[in-house]
């Protein structure tokens, strides 16, 4: 999201790396330079073990969300449908999701990633079973994707606190990048498989195939050496805990004014299985394969995003701010676009944009954060940005369905551009700055300046440098 104080990103306070650097020389060798690069942090063991197994899984989840989308349009054919569906899947996230912040505090991270990857499996089996048998109906799809939102209040937190541990501080924005490069490369072999399962066979192979892809992660978490993670200490079982991460939240402006940001993004300006399936029936008069073909854009646009992201070496307020505004406007264009192909080619930077608004909301939090509070400040994170869902797609769906795929996909970008100026201003005053409209030519015409010569407040001492 943001970075704490300093002048491009900022390490978790109390990390390793920076303990005793200054005090003067030391006796013993120099430590070898960290090698960087796209791929640095898959040098590491664990990391490539929970990487292979993430991207199989990914496959399969990315299979299972094209089926289930398409499963539920095709027994109900409304897309208010899809969005109960989506906001159950992450209702959960929304109530309990500080709640799995605790849990992955308190308990090792490895063991509660065993356990929720192996039930996320079973879902996918038991919808497989279901539909295979023809005795599917929309409240059992509902019901699973219930199920899978609770497991997801634990599994997310954890899979996003357990990286650290695998690759320790100096790897740690590098294996983020690279786990949504991840994700989005999975995003694009799985609509595309799905795609012709669902139109040869049906959706209920792309879920027998989405429970069985389960099997690697599990191997993959179990054949680690866990001598090698970099053990985080555990949060004691006390009072208070859920108070203590939202007090440390609140006094760091930094990180929730951003997290205001990604919570509209999330709620407002994610709802692609609602906009795109609606596009595909009502605007384009498709099937299933136009519906994968889009998503597959969306994931091409997605994957270059993250592999640039892996390049970055740091994050700061006005690439997310600006991500937000550009997303916001690329929506808007796409709501609007003449044809199908031009509709079709916006998805590619639609994609490029969100991914680079979460990838670098996501590192930038987690580097920020303390080791003893990131279980709690990511369940936050993913609570704001996943769990604002069920409160977004049943509005999105029904403005969709009332105003048409248009109007809803309209809806979104706006609502996202306009939480992206707002919180941008509050972020340039807080950090002692002021907008500056130049019109002159060979001048900058935009652009945030000083407010006043030197920031004096402690909150613009510390956003000032990244914003």
């Amino acid at each position: 999201m943001s970075t704490g104080p300093g002048a491009d990103s900022a390490p978790a306070p109390n990390s390793h790396h920076d303990t005793g650097r200054a005090a003067g020389p030391t006796t013993g060798p120099a430590a070898p330079p960290r090698r960087g690069g796209m791929f640095s942090s898959l040098r590491i063991r664990n990391y490539r073990l929970f990487a292979t197994g993430q991207v199989v899984s990914n496959t399969g989840t990315w299979m299972q969300r094209i089926a289930q989308d398409w499963l539920v349009l095709s027994l109900t054919g409304s897309s208010a449908a899809v969005g109960i569906t989506t906001a159950l899947q992450f209702l959960p996230m929304l109530l309990l999701g500080l709640y799995g912040g605790v849990l992955t505090d308190r308990f090792p991270k490895r063991s509660l990633l065993l356990l929720t990857q192996s039930a996320m499996g079973l879902t996918g089996l038991a919808l497989a079973v279901l539909t295979l048998t023809g005795q599917v109906q929309v409240w059992h799809v509902y019901l699973v994707a219930l199920v899978l939102g609770l497991v997801t209040v634990v599994d997310n937190p954890a899979r996003q606190a357990f990286v650290s541990e695998m690759v320790g501080q100096d790897e740690l924005r590098n294996a983020v990048s690279l786990n949504s490069a991840n994700f989005q490369s999975a995003r694009l072999i799985g609509p595309a498989v799905a795609g012709v399962l669902i139109t040869a066979f049906g959706s209920g192979w792309a879920f027998l195939l989405n429970g069985l892809s389960f099997t690697a992660p599990v191997a993959g978490l179990l054949m680690m050496r866990t001598a090698e993670l970099h053990k985080a200490d555990r949060v004691p079982r006390s009072k208070g805990q859920l108070r203590e991460g939202l007090r440390y939240v609140a006094g760091r402006p930094d990180l929730i004014w951003s997290i205001v940001l990604v919570g509209f993004i999330g709620t407002f300006g994610f709802n692609f299985p609602i906009w795109l399936t609606a596009f595909v029936d009502q605007v384009f008069h498709a099937g299933a394969g136009t519906y994968a073909l889009f998503n597959g854009l969306m994931a091409a646009g997605s994957l270059i995003g993250a592999l640039l992201a892996a390049r970055r070496a740091s994050s700061r307020l006005r690439l997310l701010v600006g991500a937000a505004l550009l997303f916001g406007l690329l929506e808007i264009t796409a709501a609007l676009a003449p044809s199908f192909w031009v509709f079709a080619a916006l998805l590619v930077p639609i994609g490029l944009v969100g991914l680079t608004i979460n990838v670098t909301a996501n590192a930038s939090v987690q580097m920020a954060t303390d080791p003893a509070m990131r279980g709690r400040v990511m369940s936050l994170f993913m609570m704001v940005f996943m769990g604002g869902t069920p409160l977004g797609a049943p509005v999105v769906g029904w403005v969709t369905d009332a105003f048409g795929a248009r109007v809803g996909f309209l809806t979104g970008g706006v609502i996202s551009m306009a939480a992206a100026a707002l919180v941008g201003l509050v972020l340039a005053r807080l950090g002692g700055l002021r907008l500056k409209i130049d019109l002159r030519r060979g001048h900058q015409h935009v652009a945030f300046v000083p407010r006043i010569p030197e920031a004096t407040r402690p909150e613009e001492r510390e956003l000032a440098p990244v914003a």
